[in-house]
């Protein structure tokens, strides 16, 4: 297309104004703004140049082991965790977190690495942290300062990989996976950078199954799975009276939950059942076509009492399941969940109302448990509440920390593992 002229360009911009509305036309423009300011280039990635050359180098070595810290047989790990910055109620963050609190309880020692590449100060991470996951001792150091040695170094983003392998720490290195990062970005150079880091020679643990598996069948990954728990204390069975709504974790900025896909299967679903409130928690939603209670971020004994209020919620991931499926069915909430072999692999659940990811069949799926009688609703509610009775967090933590032992002690000589 030629260049536009002037006047071209004001008519596409009312054009856009009548179709998309202001809010519209000004994220059109955020985004301009964002790609004029932030080009491509090293620069635009969030991996150092320094990082991706020792990652190189060491790549050209043919990946040759770190040093190991000396260990023996008995005696606790000491694990250093190299993570992002932690934002406030972060699901990832609090997984990775419970996995640190539960070794910690075990008596390993921990350390959690930040790595900030916005010029934070480390102390306003420390805050977040200690004000959001009380629970973790860790002590929190920053990343630019170096890594110190460790019996494991994990890596838990694929961005932390490469300064996890550059690192001249010793320790074995592991790979904390909770979900297929190469698909959050489109195909190109971020995508392909994500997926290299699968081939380091690092040993997954991952946050079920379907990860796990993935990695090995793909990338000749050494892996391991830990299971999801639930919080007993925040996400329990109540019999508090009779349900009504539905609710939805709005989350547009993560593009794996299916925000536009949602809102188009909520819109048919109030069309439907005007007299049926829609809740929904997370990010605060604009311009919906439909009614909503908004309740903004919820504190998870905030989320666990608006599940015990609901019949249903409407969770989406195309990519490994979120946490959220496993929460509401512990309140008795009915997970509509869409149909995929990495979301039946990890909840494997037939209380789970599955449906294929298209607005009506969401729409009916959402329909048919609204509409069932209020009597059934209750006992699929306790049902539902069952289904999840044996699940915790303290057999995930064991989980993980018999997955670091066995690293380590298979990779120690074997004189020193008795």
């Amino acid at each position: 297309m030629s260049r536009p002229s002037v006047a071209e360009r004001a008519r596409q911009t009312g054009r856009l104004l009548r179709r998309e509305g202001p809010s519209g036309v000004a994220v059109r423009l955020l985004a301009r703004a964002t790609e004029a300011l932030d080009p491509p280039g090293y620069g635009s990635l969030p991996v150092s140049r320094e990082d991706l050359a020792r990652a190189s180098e060491i790549a050209a070595m043919g990946r040759v082991p770190p040093e190991l810290l000396p260990w023996r047989s008995g005696e606790p790990l000491r694990v250093a965790w190299v993570c992002g910055p932690a934002g406030e109620g972060s699901g990832g963050h609090t997984t990775m977190f419970r996995m640190v609190a539960a070794l910690e309880r075990a008596g390993h020692d921990c350390t959690l690495y930040v790595n900030d590449r916005h010029g934070w100060e480390i102390d306003q991470h420390r805050r977040t942290i200690r004000a959001w996951w009380p629970w973790v001792e860790a002590e929190v150091r920053d990343l630019a300062a170096g890594i110190d040695d460790a019996h494991v170094v994990f890596a838990t983003s694929w961005e932390t990989a490469y300064p996890v392998l550059a690192s001249p720490a010793k320790g074995v290195r592991c790979y904390f996976v909770q979900d297929f990062e190469p698909s959050f970005h489109p195909a190109g150079s971020i995508a392909l950078l994500a997926e290299a880091t699968y081939r380091f020679g690092f040993h997954g643990v991952t946050a079920g199954r379907w990860l796990a598996q993935l990695l090995r069948r793909d990338y000749g990954m050494p892996a391991d799975h830990f299971d999801f728990g639930v919080d007993r204390d925040c996400y329990a069975f109540e019999d508090a009276g009779e349900r009504s709504g539905v609710c939805w974790f709005c989350r547009p900025s993560t593009p794996r939950r299916a925000h536009e896909l949602v809102v188009v299967a909520l819109d048919l679903f109030a069309a439907r059942h005007p007299e049926v409130e829609i809740h929904t928690y997370g990010e605060r939603p604009r311009d919906l076509p439909f009614a909503v209670t908004d309740h903004g971020l919820l504190a998870p004994a905030q989320l666990g009492a608006l599940y015990r209020r609901c019949i249903a919620g409407i969770v989406l991931s195309a990519t490994n399941v979120s946490l959220v499926p496993h929460e509401m069915l512990a309140c008795g909430c009915i997970p509509v969940v869409n149909e995929a072999e990495h979301n039946r692999l990890v909840l494997d659940n037939d209380q789970v109302a599955y449906a294929w990811a298209t607005p009506f069949a969401l729409a009916e799926a959402l329909s048919r448990l609204v509409s069932v009688p209020r009597r059934q609703r209750e006992a699929a509610a306790k049902s539902a509440a069952g289904s999840v009775e044996t699940i915790s967090w303290e057999e995930s933590g064991a989980q993980v920390e018999r997955i670091l032992l066995a690293a380590v002690a298979a990779r120690t000589p074997k004189e020193l593992v008795t």
